[in-house]
């Protein structure tokens, strides 16, 4: 069995050099020995084990917390438990993950062996032993004695399986002579008492013991006058732990592999007919296309996708906008919860910026009014005789070129440098928030309460989606990199004309921990039950308008190889998808496949020399009406935006929203163009009113598109300085 395991696990190790599987031993008696024999065997297998040694007498709850830890651990393939027969309790069985269980005797582990499913259980080791010493069972009688829970159920099954008829009973239960006369084989689960006499066996009877103490040294040699087999239990019973903990990690490792999804798509029933109109009055549908293409190729040509979409902000959506979770039959549910609120990430943002705003104030106003000593005595406080600075200040003296560990060291010009960051009030950038439209908060006056001594000044309240912490959130990788970036936010200049930051103010670690939940994607799904990764959301005209990194990187994942992943870049090809390549995609590593660009007739008609759209107001005849001048000469607006993303080599495809009002012939006049000016193709869509189904040809279209060979770009280099690429930029 050993030998055998060995093999499997070395194979499994030249398939994936990388692999180091770990069991896990939690033990609660101090018994050195079960150490050894499991570390002996682990190392003939090629198995890495760690045993956690609790105290003896460590309670229920204790060994619950522990293996729940465990649980949590990716290094860690197996757990097993070496504990007291008091504490085997379902409630210690079950904490542990039915994907981790070596032993098999959590409820799941039990059920699938009752069940038969041979695939998914593991047989625990004690009865594995039991079962491999026993040969022809056909027609004999198996006697369990002290053999209760899990283990008891699984050599039931077992024994059952093997042909055999099985009784099990107490070493005081009555008519215990009887039962052991007729037994051809005797399973003990505890030791047999001296009160009953090896003469109520029948000769000729095989016996084996399998005491819960059999390893530790504890058992007593008891003389049953017949055939024991209690050490060939006991080495067995490691084994077949190491057999198991390979088995486990085969299947650890098909688990880490990427499969086909097994989705169950919500089905659509359309009513009919359904106007095709986008819900709001001046967007384009670049979220529903979204929605709407992941649908199509999920739902319908069962391929895997993930749609990565912008938080919206609730000023836009009480605004005239409107929300943002697409429309129609391609909408992200519950809209309501996408709309509103939905996990706080834009108040986590709200909370940290206004607390770093509040920072920047607090401490003009301190250093103000107190003196070095005063400033110092606050920011490195005396705390049980002794001042320490902290590592964020630690970090500042060494910025400010002081080498200095010990605060009783510093001299006073080197505390006043430290204490003081001289902000110039005239020179703050960093603005408070609030995620509602108040125009009447756009100029206000601070400080005019009393206990701010006079300092007053003129500030200003931004939309929350505003603030470059979101921006931030949307450009990260992980909370290191967000916190480090968050230490960089320059809010002011000195008086001396120097940047002060977040780091200086000494504030990034409380602004990381408002934080810590928000950088997590929230998962929702659309109208067809299709995944939606929610994270983040920039504006495009004032930060770059993208999704969430971490939510693209997720999502790749998660599709694996031949999988989608459609995220939305906001406003146009100039604004948003120019933005998309030279930050989002330079910040991330990844690498684009296919661009879809949204078009509207309506929209084309405007560039084409059409009255004005208002919002609010109802369309001109021109946008109701079919005039194909109007359409073809607003295609200029379309042509370009085409030619740009040629610039970075990627293929697009366009997508046409269609409305009620688009007829035929300016859709196929649309489509025509779009293709004569380089586009790989151009689809009309229809997946407002009949969902993914509606979006089908642009989902092909965009799968055509992808397996062209990529040629994507960057049209600058970083380089390049500043000064050069505005100059560039200009001309």
């Amino acid at each position: 069995i050993t030998e055998n395991a060995r093999k499997s696990l070395a194979s499994l190790k030249r398939e994936h050099p990388r692999l180091e599987p770990t069991l896990a031993i939690i033990q609660a008696r101090n018994v050195p020995l079960v150490q050894e024999i499991n570390k002996n065997f682990a190392e003939e297998v090629g198995l890495r084990v760690i045993h956690i040694c609790l105290p003896e007498g460590s309670s229920k709850d204790e060994i619950v917390s522990e293996i729940l830890r465990l649980n949590e651990d990716p290094n860690v393939q197996g757990l097993a438990l070496d504990l007291p027969e008091s504490l085997y309790s379902s409630k210690i069985l079950n904490a542990v993950k039915p994907e981790k269980d070596v032993d098999g005797l959590s409820d799941v582990s039990l059920g699938r062996l009752v069940r038969g499913e041979d695939s998914d259980y593991l047989v625990s080791p004690i009865a594995g032993a039991v079962m491999e010493l026993l040969e022809d069972l056909d027609g004999k009688t198996v006697l369990l004695v002290g053999i209760n829970g899990p283990l008891g159920s699984s050599l039931q099954c077992l024994l059952q399986r093997r042909g055999a008829i099985t009784a099990s009973c107490h070493w005081k239960s009555s008519g215990l002579q009887s039962k052991l006369h007729h037994a051809d084989v005797v399973v003990a689960g505890s030791p047999k008492p001296e009160s009953v006499p090896a003469s109520w066996l029948k000769p000729g009877t095989t016996i084996i013991n399998c005491s819960p103490d059999l390893l530790s040294g504890r058992q007593k040699k008891h003389n049953y006058g017949q055939n024991t087999t209690e050490n060939a239990v006991c080495s067995l019973a490691v084994a077949m732990r190491m057999q198991n903990m390979v088995k486990n990690t085969e299947r650890w490792i098909h688990s880490q592999q990427l499969r086909k999804w097994d989705l169950h798509c919500l089905k659509l029933q359309p009513l009919s007919p359904v106007p095709r109109i986008t819900p709001t009055p001046l967007g384009e549908g670049k979220s529903t296309v979204t929605i709407g293409l992941v649908q199509a190729l999920t739902a319908h040509l069962k391929i895997n996708s993930f749609a990565c979409l912008r938080q919206p902000s609730q000023g836009p959506t009480f605004g005239v906008k409107g929300g943002a979770a697409g429309g129609g039959y391609a909408q992200v549910i519950p809209m309501e919860e996408f709309n509103l609120h939905l996990t706080g990430d834009i108040h986590a943002i709200t909370a940290a910026n206004n607390l770093l705003a509040a920072a920047i104030d607090a401490r003009i106003l301190h250093e103000s009014t107190q003196s070095d000593k005063a400033l110092y005595n606050r920011l490195v406080p005396v705390v049980k005789g002794v001042r320490g600075f902290s590592s964020i200040q630690l970090a500042r003296l060494r910025r400010l070129g002081i080498n200095k560990t010990d605060p009783e060291t510093l001299t006073e010009e080197e505390i006043s440098r430290f204490v003081r960051l001289d902000i110039d009030p005239s020179t703050i950038t960093w603005q408070r928030v609030v995620d509602t439209n108040d125009r009447f908060l756009r100029k206000i006056t601070i400080g005019q309460a009393n206990t701010e001594k006079g300092f007053v000044r003129q500030a200003q309240f931004d939309i929350a989606v505003a603030s470059e912490i979101m921006a931030i959130l949307a450009l990260t990788t992980s909370l290191e990199d967000m916190k480090e970036r968050l230490g960089k936010i320059v809010v002011a200049n000195d008086k001396k004309g120097e940047p002060v930051t977040a780091e200086d103010l000494g504030v990034t670690g409380a602004l990381a921990v408002l934080m810590k939940d928000a950088i997590k994607p929230t998962l929702m799904q659309t109208l067809e039950g299709t995944p939606v990764f929610v994270h983040a959301g920039p504006f495009a005209n004032i930060a770059h308008g993208n999704s969430s990194i971490l939510a693209d990187k997720i999502a790749l994942k998660l599709v694996g190889e031949k999988g989608f992943v459609v995220t939305e870049a906001g406003f146009g090809a100039d604004i948003g998808m120019e933005k998309f390549f030279n930050i989002k995609c330079r910040a991330s590593g990844l690498v684009p496949s296919v661009v879809v660009l949204v078009a509207t007739v309506r929209a084309l008609k405007m560039h084409g020399g059409g009255p004005s759209v208002s919002a609010g107001a109802p369309l001109k005849k021109e946008y109701t009406e079919e005039n194909l001048q109007l359409v073809a000469d607003g295609c200029c607006n379309l042509q370009k935006q085409i030619q740009i993303t040629q610039l970075f080599g990627v293929p697009v495809v366009v997508a046409l929203n269609v409305f009620k009002t688009d007829s035929p012939a300016e859709v196929d006049l649309v489509c025509k163009i779009a293709k004569q000016s380089g586009a790989f193709d151009a689809v009309p869509c229809n997946h407002w009113s009949d969902g993914g189904r509606g979006a089908v040809k642009l989902a092909q279209a965009v799968e055509k598109a992808a397996n062209q060979k990529s040629s994507f770009k960057y049209l600058y280099g970083l380089e390049v300085s500043l000064f050069y690429f505005n100059e560039c930029m200009l001309h």
